[in-house]
């Protein structure tokens, strides 16, 4: 469930986490993920379906978000920007950002967008999942976008793994040597809590992790 509380904000589940008081409801999880799949769909891949116009750096206007979704899922005609600003400002992933009457999606773009997103504070290692197939060449020719227009790199090893999952069972994680990668002149930007990204990052400043250094870096990712 999304609500409102008055004192505290939008929230995600049945009562408000700081005052533990039922707010205004919202929409349940089933409108939410519906909704949440369109903004995706439309944000990071298809705008030009709906006739949105989408600038350089991904920005979208928020009232004509809310009609294209609207024009296709006549149920939502309730839909207004408060429902919209609740699920960006609720979102743990930190996948969408809003600014004024503008929205946009902060990664997994397919089309040609240019996201002007924070590139200091970086973590010194980052780290991409990969297949057990794709290691060796991804080791050898560096990292570069496949199915996206930027590569993704997790904060975290479990981030990484978790990602990694979606793609295969059991995920090889590569080491990225963040720091080096910025200091060698190839920017890197935060893109949501977990995730960041990048145009491309070398062989250089990539190494695999065994299985034995599992335990050394979530040490690194806890101080």
């Amino acid at each position: 469930m999304l609500g409102a509380c008055l004192e505290h904000g939008y929230y995600r589940g049945e009562r408000c986490p700081v005052c533990d008081q039922p707010g205004k409801f919202l929409m349940n999880d089933g409108e939410m993920e519906s909704i949440g799949r369109m903004m995706a769909g439309i944000l990071r891949h298809f705008p030009a379906k709906f006739n949105l116009p989408i600038d350089h750096t991904g920005w979208v206007d928020l009232i004509g978000l809310i009609e294209a979704i609207k024009s296709r899922r006549k149920q939502f005609y309730w839909l207004r920007q408060h429902h919209l600003r609740a699920m960006v400002d609720t979102d743990k992933k930190g996948r969408y950002q809003t600014v004024g009457n503008s929205i946009r999606a902060t990664y997994g773009h397919t089309i040609d967008v240019e996201p002007d997103l924070p590139q200091t504070n970086i973590p010194d290692v980052l780290f991409y999942p990969t297949s057990h197939a794709e290691t060796d060449m991804l080791l050898e020719s560096g990292l570069m976008p496949v199915d996206r227009k930027k590569v993704h790199l997790s904060k975290t090893l479990d981030s990484a793994m978790i990602a990694g999952k979606f793609r295969v069972d059991e995920p090889v994680i590569i080491r990225v040597d963040a720091k080096g990668a910025i200091l060698g002149g190839y920017s890197i930007g935060e893109a949501g809590s977990t995730v960041f990204i990048a145009k491309e990052i070398p062989p250089k400043y990539l190494s695999q992790i065994d299985e034995e250094d599992h335990g050394e870096m979530r040490l690194i990712n806890l101080e």
